[in-house]
């Protein structure tokens, strides 16, 4: 029987610690693709439709909560990772000050979703559906970079 030894740096309450960082930003993520949707949804809601607003404004409002209480446990676990390895200490670590710019951006994005779904539950929003289809495909290019970025560790 062969032994499975981790990689230096890794141990067994880190992998776990990893792995659930994982889940959740891959959780988090899947409300940042949906949110955005119904956004398109909200802009294309005749204004007599009053039922229909009403019940996408509710469906974007839990899943922004939801989403926001995702986001909470897979920055704390990254944060995690970020100190229990060390890592972005010394040459050839330019991908994680990379990867934590794109993780800034995602919260930012987050930020913007919840300042944007205020100005629609309000009636102030302008943006049309194809607006906020462009809208939604920016956490895709940012997930993209992210898993690009701690993969392969370009620089």
């Amino acid at each position: 029987m062969v032994d499975r030894v981790p990689p230096l740096g890794y141990t067994g309450p880190m992998l776990w610690v990893k792995s659930f960082h994982i889940v959740f930003v891959a959780s988090w993520f899947a409300g940042l693709f949906y949110l955005p949707r119904i956004f398109v949804n909200l802009a294309m809601v005749p204004p007599e439709s009053v039922a229909e607003r009403e019940r996408l404004l509710i469906m974007a409002r839990k899943l922004l909560r939801f989403s926001t209480l995702l986001a909470v446990p897979a920055l704390a676990l990254g944060f995690w990772l970020w100190l229990g390895y060390g890592i972005g200490k010394g040459p050839g670590n330019g991908w994680l000050h990379a990867k934590l710019l794109v993780v800034a951006l995602v919260v930012a994005y987050h930020h913007v979703c919840a300042r944007l779904l205020k100005r629609l539950a309000a009636g102030e929003d302008r943006h049309n559906h194809v607006w906020y289809r462009w809208f939604n495909e920016a956490p895709v290019l940012m997930l993209v970079a992210a898993v690009v970025l701690v993969v392969v560790k370009p620089f």
